[in-house]
């Protein structure tokens, strides 16, 4: 039996304690936030389950992942259909021909398609460098004007001339009247909110738990004190940025409780306009179908902000130049193998959706327990 603190309580570290107890090993979870979960942490209020910290729509197409996950929560059938507004214009997303019919008029496949065809004419054949030209070589130059651009811009804090092409390569393009975001087999919201699948994951005879703790305030004692340690935090901040900071967007979120039974009709509506601060409004009740108080809804506005050392990082910039960061943090942290072991978005430094993150934790498990 092996001795493990586990550093976050958040959907990585969770899995990788619930699958250490399983096998006999004693796991300590030490979080910094008063709560466990991450950035999953869903709270009731006025019988709405509220997601803290941004939407989360659980959805994969990986099977595995899909019946883990499900042996903590009963999921709803929440599918993802956000809608953007643009300046009063409301459009659906993902892009599909409820987008083209309310942009253009078209209404065949074959219409939009020559649409799109006509204007991304503009790139002249060059193969996109930048987020900006593969967007337009994606759905043309007036989807990625209105829907796009002041978007991604706000997302991101950086022009999308200076943002690399594979962000949204995978953007969902469709000829289809379809308006489900995500092309994943399997998809849903945990009835009752996301905090109680992290509370099942850890409760177990062999795992403690502790709220409040900052690693860093008994680093080294607690080296000496445990045979492994699981650190889900951010991989720079480990080795006190010895060679610079990595770059992370920050988020600030404003919630409003309202004494209304519905505020804008849908879970997402995303702000696409470059003079509106926040990137999305989140009403919480209709990710579970309008559940809650009559009368009483919850809303949440979301600002992307640059992180400083002391702001929460909610997911790294992986361009060229900080990739290339990584990579040194990494060789780091390879030195350091035999005893900590760097996992989730900030410690791989990843743009992780959970059911990656759930994968990712279960191949940790595999690698240190079943080789």
């Amino acid at each position: 039996m092996k001795k493990y603190l586990v550093v976050g309580a958040g959907l990585f570290g969770a899995t990788f304690a619930h699958e250490a107890a399983k096998r006999g090993h004693k796991v300590k979870v030490i979080e910094k936030r008063d709560h466990i979960a991450g950035n999953i942490y869903t709270k009731n209020v006025n019988g709405i389950q509220v997601h803290q910290y941004g939407a989360h729509i659980f959805h994969t197409s990986n099977k595995h992942v899909w019946e883990y996950v499900n042996h903590f929560a009963e999921f709803n059938r929440y599918t993802n259909s956000p809608v953007a507004n643009y300046k009063g214009e409301i459009y659906n997303l993902p892009f599909n021909m409820n987008t083209f019919n309310k942009l253009w008029g078209v209404i065949t496949p074959e219409e939009a398609q020559a649409k799109i065809n006509e204007q991304r004419a503009v790139l002249e054949g060059k193969k996109p460098e930048n987020l900006e030209e593969q967007a337009i070589s994606l759905v043309g130059t007036d989807i990625y004007e209105k829907l796009i651009k002041g978007y991604t811009e706000k997302q991101w804090g950086h022009s999308t001339k200076e943002l690399p092409a594979f962000i949204i390569r995978r953007l969902p393009v469709r000829l289809t009247y379809d308006n489900n975001y995500f092309n994943d087999a399997y998809q849903g919201i945990p009835i009752g909110g996301y905090t109680q699948i992290v509370e099942k994951m850890l409760k177990d005879d062999l795992i403690s738990v502790e709220t409040g703790i900052d690693f860093f305030d008994r680093k080294e004692e607690y080296k000496d004190d445990y045979d492994r340690i699981v650190f889900t935090g951010m991989i720079d901040e480990y080795f006190n940025y010895r060679l610079g900071e990595l770059e992370y967007r920050s988020l600030q979120f404003e919630t409003e409780k309202l004494d209304k039974d519905n505020y804008q009709g849908n879970a997402v509506v995303n702000y696409t306009d470059a003079e509106t601060p926040f990137t999305r409004i989140i009403e919480h009740k209709h990710f579970e179908f309008g559940k809650g108080d009559k009368g009483k809804t919850v809303i949440t506005r979301e600002y992307p902000k640059k992180w400083h050392r002391g702001d929460e990082p909610y997911y790294p910039v992986n361009n060229s130049q900080n990739n290339a960061l990584y990579k040194e943090y990494r060789t780091l942290a390879d030195k350091e193998a035999k005893k900590v072991i760097f996992g989730g978005r900030l410690g791989q430094y990843r743009y992780y959706n959970m059911d990656q993150v759930i994968s990712a934790a279960l191949t940790t498990v595999k690698n240190e327990f079943e080789e």
